[in-house]
């Protein structure tokens, strides 16, 4: 079946409007499970196992947070921190509607991809747990927690993209209602 002939949406590296950041993205969050899970068929040394897991998986979470999601998903979070209080908060940024369409193939595939690795990780530490090797919990909690963290944030920037949308849309009817469900918008998410 040729390009032309795949519905969009498709699982297929070849729809994609970016087919590099794509497979570096796909790279990176597969990468790092496979070097956990058939690390020792090449070596004995768990350190250099947890070692290149471990940045492996800071190489996703950078690559995911900085550049696939933007480019993929027109989505970008990062958190900031008032130094005067020591509060932190997340701030959540997307593209602006219709500036940017969003392929549904790389939708689908960086959906799929930010909902899947958490539950492989956490599979991982049930194996882990039952089978008596708690050596490898501290290496799972770490690729959890990371993983985690971008799945959260991310579905928190779409929400938030999402609520930006609507409340931009009906402020930009230019009637009270809309004003008033952009001031509540802003509100909710600024704190």
């Amino acid at each position: 079946m040729d390009q032309s002939q795949q519905a969009p949406g498709s699982l297929s590296w070849r729809l994609s409007s970016h087919p590099i950041t794509l497979l570096t993205f796909l790279g990176f969050r597969v990468s790092s499970l496979l070097v956990y899970l058939f690390g020792l068929l090449f070596t004995d040394n768990l350190v250099m196992i947890f070692i290149i897991t471990i940045l492996l998986l800071a190489a996703d979470f950078y690559y995911l947070k900085n550049i696939a999601g933007r480019r993929l998903v027109g989505l970008r979070w990062w958190n900031e921190v008032d130094p005067s209080t020591g509060d932190s908060h997340w701030v959540f940024e997307s593209s602006e509607p219709g500036t940017k369409v969003i392929n549904a193939t790389d939708s689908r595939f960086f959906w799929i991809a930010i909902y899947a690795q958490p539950l492989f990780w956490i599979a991982l530490a049930v194996v882990a747990v039952f089978s008596f090797k708690f050596i490898w919990l501290p290496l799972v909690a770490i690729a959890l927690v990371l993983t985690v963290t971008n799945s959260l944030a991310f579905s928190r920037c779409d929400k938030f993209s999402q609520a930006s949308n609507i409340a931009g849309s009906a402020f930009n009817g230019g009637n009270l209602a809309g004003s008033i469900a952009s001031n509540m918008v802003g509100r909710f998410f600024s704190r």
